[in-house]
């Protein structure tokens, strides 16, 4: 259990499958104090693949508030709620599915996280705009040059303010032999912005 109000939670803490990606420790915490989230607020963690953001944001917006995980993959969905149980979290929904077709069943949020979308997130960010709160915050974790591009005509088109891009570069270290090395990570762009 995660017994501290900060995020940061170990990606050893964490149950893993090789073929769901989990935003790393380092990312998820920027990721995460760029959503500015409160006890009681309503999150999306669209593309949620392990689980990581959603938990870190459960205990952000405490019993009060609400997470709605949504994923198209079956393994991520089932890893998602192992590690929600490895928690004991229960204010989060897990739910599969399409994204684009599951958005608009869903309540107004005040916080949306937007992570591996297979290559839609230019329509999701089109979508979770429409059930943003005003104020609400934007997240989107961004890998791809192209996908960068077209997330930022939207933000635009839609008129985000405090629209903010940080990448980060993020590199651990690792015992060798004759000492520690440093080994980088891939870069990450976290878009945040604010709901006009």
């Amino acid at each position: 259990m995660w017994n501290y109000k900060t995020p940061g939670i170990s990606d050893e803490e964490f149950e893993r499958t090789e073929k769901v990606p989990i935003t790393k420790e380092e990312v998820r915490t920027v990721q995460i104090s760029k959503a500015r989230l409160n006890p009681g607020q309503t999150v999306y963690d669209i593309g949620c693949g392990s689980g990581s953001i959603s938990v870190e944001s459960a205990l952000q917006v405490e019993s009060s508030g609400k997470v709605l995980a949504i994923d198209y993959d079956q393994n991520a969905v089932d890893l998602t709620k192992r590690n929600l149980q490895k928690f004991n979290l229960s204010n989060v929904s897990v739910i599969f599915g399409n994204a684009k077709e599951k958005i608009s069943e869903l309540e107004e949020a005040d916080a949306i996280f937007v992570g591996g979308t297979g290559g839609d997130t230019k329509e999701i960010v089109e979508l979770s705009e429409k059930k943003l709160k005003s104020g609400g915050r934007i997240v989107i974790g961004i890998i791809l040059i192209e996908t960068l591009y077209s997330v930022l005509q939207v933000m635009d088109k839609l008129q985000f303010k405090e629209v903010d891009i940080t990448q980060v570069t993020i590199s651990k270290s690792r015992k060798t032999t004759t000492g520690t090395m440093m080994l980088a990570r891939n870069p990450i762009t976290i878009i945040s912005a604010t709901k006009a």
